[in-house]
């Protein structure tokens, strides 16, 4: 545990950085364009790289050494750092080098996620890994409460290149405790390799496909979370424009309210892990739903100049964030066969998350035209308007009556991922 904090202490530093780079970087591209698509494209390559090479980084992550991958993960955020402080200090600095570096930090992130996740299950006993699961959404929190405003001060304080430079700082620190303590590697079984192979990966994706296709409660939460994703994750990355058209703000404005929704986040967890939620998960669920678009119609809805109504907004879009995703994954934990969690969960999350890039890329365009506003009052709409129709759905809302669904099997496509392992060997 000692060998396993020392690196999780270089780790939270490296994510400080980061979340001070990202602030600075967003609040450059605000300020030099002033343009809803630049913000836009920025959010689209960082989160792009991720969706697409998510589940090829978690099969190769299982063949490499998990400490070099970490090490390069690190260090290609700190090379990336290290080119735009010197672009900064130049005087250079493009708009095309953010959305490049972005990329490249994205790609890392990609690698350095399941690596870190896969080492943590080597190096700390299994009956402490609930414990270091609490601290890390601790950390995690609490570092989206810090960051804005501590990114505020640094551009105030700091020229571009030298909040670059805190960065390189803080990625040294994660890679030198990676150099001097190793990290176990797992026992690699025929089985296990046979199951990387692209046959072996094919038929297993196809086999969780049908699994979720042949369960309509799913597949209904799964245009939900689509349809939220399409609009939710744009408000987010146009959010400084908000805070500086209409809020008259600056970058500790911006950070109060990222902050206000972190705060909300945090403040979601505890009381859902005192509460519970109702019994009827998915009501706690589709009640998130609504809450979040009355926080984003809130946010829309500010006065000029009424920033307090916009941290209103995202306090309550922070808390009722949680109320959507905690219950759900509860809840699928609980529905579906232990068997098909990963096929599942992958099932969810790509779908899912393959519509934020197609929103981000649509909202751009469409602000420049329309105007802010309009898209957080539609956004806070259609948000509530879906989670009103989740309610009425009694396949949804009897999800975890559904044993049919649940007990019925897919042979064919269990068959072709066993074929595809026999072939593989």
């Amino acid at each position: 545990m000692a060998r396993f904090f020392t690196i999780w202490a270089g780790q939270a530093f490296s994510l400080i950085g980061s979340g001070l780079v990202q602030f600075a970087l967003v609040w450059w591209l605000t300020l030099h364009t002033g343009s809803a698509t630049v913000l836009a494209t920025a959010s689209l390559v960082g989160v792009l790289p991720e969706v697409v090479l998510g589940p090829l980084a978690g099969a190769c992550v299982d063949r490499w050494n998990r400490r070099a991958v970490l090490i390069l993960a690190d260090g290609m955020v700190a090379a990336v750092s290290a080119a735009l402080a010197i672009l900064a200090w130049s005087g250079h600095l493009a708009v095309w080098h953010v959305y490049v570096a972005m990329t490249v930090r994205s790609i890392g992130g990609s690698f350095h996620w399941p690596a870190m996740q896969a080492s943590t299950a080597l190096m700390v006993p299994h009956e402490h890994l609930t414990r270091v699961a609490g601290v890390n959404q601790t950390m995690h929190g609490a570092l989206r409460i810090i960051s804005p405003p501590l990114g505020a001060l640094l551009v105030a304080a700091l020229p571009m290149h030298g909040i670059m430079a805190v960065d390189v700082g803080t990625a040294a620190l994660a890679i030198f405790p990676l150099l001097v303590i190793a990290i176990p590697q797992p026992t690699r079984t025929p089985e296990a390799e046979g199951a990387t192979t692209l046959a072996a990966l094919v038929a297993n994706m196809r086999a969780g496909l049908m699994y979720v296709w042949r369960w309509p409660a799913i597949m209904i939460a799964i245009g939900i979370g689509m349809v939220i994703n399409l609009f939710f994750d744009p408000s987010f990355a146009l959010l400084p424009l908000l805070i500086t058209r209409h809020m008259g703000g600056q970058a500790i404005h911006l950070g109060t309210a990222n902050s206000a929704y972190a705060i909300g986040m945090v403040a979601g967890g505890l009381l859902l892990s005192v509460w519970g939620g109702f019994r009827n998960a998915a009501l706690t669920d589709l009640l998130g739903v609504v809450g979040q678009g009355l926080g984003l119609m809130a946010v829309g809805l500010s006065p000029d100049g009424a920033l307090w109504a916009v941290i209103v907004g995202m306090l309550l879009t922070g808390v009722t964030n949680v109320m959507t995703n905690g219950p759900l994954n509860a809840l699928l934990q609980r529905v579906v066969e232990p068997r098909m969690h990963g096929r599942v969960f992958t099932v969810v999350s790509s779908g899912c998350g393959a519509m934020a890039p197609l929103g981000l890329a649509i909202a751009g365009p469409i602000t420049d035209t329309i105007g802010l506003r309009p898209w957080y009052i539609a956004t806070g709409f259609v948000l509530a308007a879906v989670g009103l129709a989740g309610m009425r759905s009694r396949l949804l809302m009897h999800i975890e009556e559904d044993t049919a669904s649940a007990s019925r099997p897919a042979p064919e496509a269990e068959a072709r991922v066993g074929s595809a392992i026999e072939a593989s060997r």
